[in-house]
């Protein structure tokens, strides 16, 4: 129900918090802690589905009780000494992730990699300080680099396909198939006896015949798409059938018949179906081939 009054709120800074310790365990003051798959507190370990939350503050036996009977206040900020198997100056900024209740590890060096947090200082070659905020900021990164259509993807961008426009699974290769969509490249030329001028994507075929020659355009995968086809080297004519009407004529047929000969063709929709429309003609000769 919306306030009608003013409210005195409760707050805190979130730096300590107290969490319901798990049935069965027993943590220790200082220990490096998690919370399980039922959200209860439990010494941190190399174990898949825990959660890093920070250090304990105090030692609390629950292992004689059930989920919840006893509380263990948790400091989630800071720099904390922890135990390392091996680290050199070099591990500055590392990742770390748990091995037990008091030991780190570096990247490749534990199973299940439940992140708590990066390296902030070197010790000596078996003890660093872990700034553990940036795992509290950035809980189970595991779990959110599996997931390859969320927000925390591998990539760190989540692609989703939409229509014609990408379906690309990563930043990179995104990338590669929007940009040529938008900005077009060369497209290259099928050869003779009515073999397809691809229309993946919008580009610039440059045709070369040996005789006289033909193509076949299909309708355009997507509206905006462009096409432009040119008769780069003639030895003959390259007549282009396209699968459809390109112009209020009714013509479907492109004969480039002279070295220079140009047409320009974008993707529309009309009556709910995609289809190319005419820009520009120069030198080409159209024609209606049933």
């Amino acid at each position: 129900m919306a306030l009608t009054s003013d409210k005195q709120i409760e707050r805190t800074d979130g730096v300590q918090i107290a969490f319901p310790v798990n049935g069965t365990s027993t943590i220790y003051a200082g220990a490096l802690v998690c919370v399980d798959a039922d959200g209860y507190l439990v010494p941190g370990a190399d174990t898949a589905g825990l959660i890093f939350q920070g250090i304990a503050m105090q030692q609390r036996d629950n292992a004689s009780g059930d989920d919840g009977d006893q509380l263990c206040v948790v400091q989630r900020r800071g720099l904390v000494k922890c135990a390392i198997a091996a680290a050199t100056q070099a591990n500055i900024g590392d990742s770390v992730f748990l091995v037990d209740d008091e030991t780190v590890g570096l990247a490749a060096t534990t199973t299940n990699d439940i992140y708590c947090g990066i390296i902030a200082g070197f010790v000596d070659a078996t003890h660093v300080w872990v700034d553990i905020e940036p795992a509290i900021r950035q809980a189970d990164v595991a779990t959110h680099i599996a997931d390859a259509s969320g927000a925390h993807a591998a990539s760190a961008i989540s692609i989703a396909d939409t229509g014609a426009f990408t379906s690309a699974a990563d930043v990179e290769a995104a990338l590669a198939e929007i940009y040529p969509r938008i900005t077009g490249v060369a497209i290259a030329d099928p050869g003779n006896s009515t073999k397809a001028i691809p229309v993946t994507r919008s580009g610039v075929c440059a045709i070369t015949t040996a005789g006289a020659e033909t193509r076949t355009l299909a309708i355009p995968s997507f509206v905006g798409q462009q096409i432009t086809l040119v008769l780069d080297v003639k030895v003959g004519n390259a007549v282009v059938t396209v699968a459809s009407a390109f112009n209020q004529t009714g013509n479907n047929t492109i004969t480039l018949d002279t070295a220079g000969d140009t047409v320009h063709l974008v993707g529309v929709q009309i009556g709910g179906t995609r289809a190319w429309r005419l820009v520009v003609n120069d030198g080409a000769t159209l024609t209606t081939v049933p």
